[in-house]
Order: structure tokens, then C-alpha cells, then sequence
């Protein structure tokens, strides 16, 4: 019979990659756990993993039951977690999850007063995920997702939270600066910044670029804001970005902030749950600091 130790020790032989050190995180001698692994694939009848030498490696058996671990063991570990909690009067921990590489400084803006409403209530921000954000709710990695674009599935729910709008970030001195919006042609000869993120989940080559057939000459991933935005201001590329964020940064750097295409993109932030958590307080709360706190939300410009 399969118990949850077999999937603890599957897990943790993995991440170690050595018996020796698996034995050492989980306060075993290393024979009594080679004495466990070999009492587990007795009573599966199957062999777990391929011995390299002092190495192990899992066979296809092990790599299911690696995976089914790591789904299931996070449900246990937050069950457990949760009922601490209830036990010693505490509210614990709220994990938000990041899809929105440029939401860090709104975020801050909620956090802060957040943090100040509920004094019990610990915040810890991730930004990769092993099964990508809906994985991640799914799986108790995550109690919130923050995205801007929600994929509905049965046992989620999505709260919008604000509005804004997707320009194109110039340096001040770039010949599209004192344009009143750019059209995809004009980006044939531009070094394009985006955050590392697959193009396919970039809104200005799925809504901009891509219906009119055109790529820009090169394209650059930088991880931080700041960097692609001192990146832009030398006039080393062009970038798209939200146009509070482009506008709060204008405020201390030569960029001026662009719309693209005439009707301009008009995006929104959604905040992911599971339904299943609605009656917990202090996450209820945060989705109500987030949609009615003070955010950026402004309106498209002509």
C-alpha cells in the first residue's frame, strides 16, 4: 500500500540526489532509510529507481510517483499548516503568486496597509512556479495569483482588480517620442525589452505585432524594471510596460510613454482564489485591499 512516507522519501531522495544526504534531511541513518527504499519497492512490486553507483535514478514508476508527490504532499503540508493555525489562535501566511512581472510596485501599495490591518498575517511573494500559477493554486503552492490573464477553471475564481493601459516606453530623445500612438510597422527596426516571458503571453505581440505580421529587428529579456527602463532611457531598445509604472519612472528618468495603436491596449489585473478558500478571512481581505485600495487605475488617453 502506498503511504505518504513513500512519497516523502521519493521527494526527498530526488531533491538530495544521494541516499546519504535524503537520510540527513529527513534525520535518518543511512541504512535504516536504504532499508525503507527497498521495503517500498517490495511492497509495490516494482523497482523505484536505476542504482548508478552511489546515485540513484528514477525509473518511469518513480518519476509518476515523484509527480504525484509534488502534488500532493504541498495539499498535506498546507492542510497541516492551516490547522496549526486554527489550533494556536494564529492567521498564518498568505502566498501570492506573481504573473505580472511589473505588478511589484503596486503591489507594495497594497501590502503595506494590508500588513498593517492584519498584524497575525505573514505575506511571502513567489514568482516561479513548478506548474505554472494555476498549477500553483491548484497545488497549495500559492493562496493568490496575480495575473493579467486569468484562465478560468472549475474550483478558481478571478477578481478583477484594476484597470490600465499597455504602452510603448521611448527614451525622451527617441523619434517616436512626440507621437500619439505607434503602429506595428514602426518597431521593424527596434530592439524590443520585455520581461522573460514566453512571446506567446506578451500582449504586444499577440495584440499588436503579430495581427500585422511584423517582428522588430531584435528581441531582449531583462528580469527587473529598473533595468529595462535605464536600458530604455539610453536608447538601447523600446519597451512595453503598464503607463502608471512608465509614468511613475518619467518622474526620474528621460522616457516618455507611447500608445500602441490608435485604440490604444486596455488591460486588467486579476486576482486568483480557490473557491474553496472564500470564507478565510484574511485572504477575502487582501482581494478587497487590492480592488479597492489606493491602486493605479488609469483611463486610456487619447
Amino acid at each position: 500500500m502506498l503511504e505518504r512516507i513513500h512519497l516523502v522519501i521519493i521527494r526527498e531522495v530526488h531533491r538530495q540526489g544521494s541516499l546519504t544526504a535524503a537520510a540527513g534531511a529527513l534525520y535518518l541513518t543511512q541504512s535504516a532509510l536504504s532499508h525503507t527504499v527497498k521495503k517500498i519497492e517490495q511492497q509495490l512490486g516494482t523497482p523505484i529507481w536505476d542504482r548508478e553507483g552511489r546515485s540513484l535514478r528514477l525509473t518511469q514508476a518513480g518519476q509518476y510517483l515523484l509527480s504525484l508527490a509534488e502534488r500532493l504532499l504541498p495539499q498535506f503540508e498546507h492542510a497541516e499548516a492551516r490547522m496549526k493555525q486554527y489550533a494556536e489562535g494564529e492567521r498564518g501566511t498568505l502566498r501570492i503568486g506573481m504573473e505580472c512581472h511589473p505588478c511589484y510596485q503596486w503591489l507594495l501599495k497594497v501590502v503595506s496597509p494590508y500588513l498593517e490591518r492584519w498584524p497575525d498575517v505573514d505575506v511571502d511573494v513567489k514568482q516561479r512556479f513548478q506548474f505554472g500559477g494555476i498549477g500553483a493554486l491548484f497545488g497549495y503552492d500559492i493562496d493568490v495569483l496575480v495575473t493579467p490573464d486569468p484562465l478560468k477553471r472549475p474550483g478558481l475564481r478571478f477578481d478583477p482588480v484594476f484597470d490600465y493601459e499597455q504602452v510603448l516606453v521611448v527614451a525622451e530623445g527617441h523619434p517616436l517620442a512626440g507621437a500619439r500612438y505607434v503602429e506595428p510597422e514602426q518597431l521593424l527596426d527596434e530592439t524590443l525589452i520585455t520581461y522573460p516571458v514566453e512571446t506567446d503571453r506578451l500582449d504586444i505581440y499577440n495584440q499588436f505585432l503579430r495581427p500585422a505580421g511584423v517582428a522588430p529587428r531584435r528581441h531582449k529579456t531583462i528580469e527587473t524594471t529598473d533595468i529595462i527602463l535605464q536600458m530604455v532611457a539610453s536608447n538601447r531598445g523600446v519597451a512595453a510596460l503598464p503607463r502608471w509604472l512608465a509614468e511613475e519612472y518619467a518622474d526620474r528618468l528621460p522616457v516618455a510613454s507611447v500608445k500602441l495603436g490608435k485604440d490604444g491596449i486596455a488591460k486588467q489585473i486579476f486576482l486568483g482564489t480557490r473557491e474553496a478558500d472564500a470564507s478565510v478571512d484574511y485572504l477575502a481581505s487582501f482581494v478587497a485591499f487590492a480592488r479597492d485600495g489606493n491602486v493605479p487605475s488609469p483611463r486610456l488617453r487619447g
